[in-house]
């Protein structure tokens, strides 16, 4: 009895194959990327700023985050750079240039 090896099909594909074939063709990727930066957000800051967190958006590679508390907005002022770093390095990629905080 001679075994006959097991081949795939031309057309199969594995299930993130397909959802990547499908991000890239509905152009979806970057939303994505974003959406991991701004679920990333909580996990970098920790919770007590994120309690103080009131909003978040990205428009143009910038990362608008609106704060109700003045003092928790600027000592993020003065690490906004290494935010950047840490939510892109969760996001696995460079989602965000910029942190603008209002």
């Amino acid at each position: 009895m001679i075994k006959q090896a097991v081949m795939k099909r031309s057309n199969e594909q594995t299930l993130r194959q397909a959802l990547e074939e499908m991000l890239k063709r509905y152009h979806l990727e970057g939303k994505l990327a974003e959406m991991r930066v701004i679920e990333a957000w909580g996990t970098v800051t920790g919770k007590m700023i994120t309690r103080h967190t009131r909003n978040l958006y990205i428009s143009k590679k910038k990362l608008f985050v609106r704060m109700d508390s003045p003092a928790i907005k600027n000592e993020l002022f003065y690490n906004r750079q290494k935010l950047v770093e840490l939510l892109n390095q969760k996001a696995g990629g460079d989602v965000i240039e910029e942190i603008v905080l209002l």
